[in-house]
């Protein structure tokens, strides 16, 4: 396998792992604490009928998701970078 294929694979992996979840939590982060913020919602988190939670869960998820985004983007960019096999010493000629 070509050191190329195996960026890419991981690249997706990642994506399909990590960025589509973190995607759909971004939304729905962005619901729960759009919805803590209305005043009358019916608001029902684990039982609690606080908007505060609703608020709450909304930012944690929101937090989450951005980390979750971030992971393929981390991974496709150190991945398929170009990469020189060996170092270049200062003094050495180079071929």
């Amino acid at each position: 396998m070509d050191k190329k294929t195996g960026a890419i694979l991981a690249t997706v992996g990642t994506t399909l792992a990590c960025g589509f979840p973190g995607l759909a939590g971004l939304c729905m982060g962005l619901i729960f604490a759009l919805a803590g913020a209305i005043p009358g919602a019916e608001i029902d988190i684990f039982g609690s009928s606080d908007p505060g939670a609703a608020i709450t869960m909304g930012l944690a998820m929101l937090c989450i998701s951005v980390i979750l985004i971030a992971i393929p983007i981390v991974v496709g960019l150190k991945t398929l970078r170009n990469q020189d096999d060996a170092p270049i010493v200062e003094g050495e000629s180079v071929s």
